[in-house]
């Protein structure tokens, strides 16, 4: 391993606040997370998941899910379709179809299983629309997003030796030249 789990935690703190001050997550929103504890330690996507890492990684978002009230979801690697693990609570609250599968290492990653392992009562779920989201190793968690993705800038361009992304989402701008978007704007009458 390239770095210890305090530095990468201190890492993942840093960055996670930046996403906050940006998103202004409240509690209840949804937080997307895709990680490769391999990209992590600087070894290939996918070849070398590390629990250790996982864990680290998991106390801090634990710990920022606790200060913000975020729910959180883990995205599954490729070989599970990335499926992601959630709260049951969250699922049954946003009507969210279950399917049955448990995420191991070697099928859904390192980080997604220690959160099926951590989490109260997870379920998983094929399709979420994230508030926000973290990519931690290039993961690619978009497809998990809102409509209207804004990508967050960090002081913090890497957790370990993995690249990190990070973006919150905004609803659509909808309408033309005399729509409004902020209600201090004049009212008109449509003709």
């Amino acid at each position: 391993m390239t770095q210890d789990t305090s530095s990468i935690a201190e890492e993942l703190t840093q960055a996670l606040e930046d996403l906050q001050s940006a998103a202004n997550l409240e509690s209840g929103q949804l937080l997307v997370i895709g990680t490769s504890t391999s990209e992590v330690i600087g070894e290939h996507i996918g070849s070398a998941g590390t629990r250790e890492v996982a864990e680290s990684l998991w106390k801090t978002l634990s710990s920022f899910q606790q200060k913000t009230g975020v729910f959180l979801a883990f995205q599954c690697c490729e070989h599970l379709n990335r499926a992601l693990v959630v709260e049951k609570e969250y699922a049954r609250t946003h009507q969210l179809e279950q399917v049955s599968v448990v995420p191991i290492p070697g099928a859904g990653g390192s980080m997604a299983a220690i959160a099926y392992e951590k989490m109260q009562a997870p379920v998983m779920v094929e399709e979420i629309r994230a508030d926000a989201g973290i990519d931690i190793g290039d993961t690619l968690i978009g497809m998990h997003l809102k409509k209207v993705a804004v990508p967050v800038r960090s002081k913090i361009k890497y957790v370990g030796e993995a690249h990190i992304t990070m973006a919150r989402t905004r609803p659509k701008l909808i309408g033309g030249e005399r729509a409004a978007y902020s209600s201090k704007q004049n009212d008109q009458t449509c003709h």
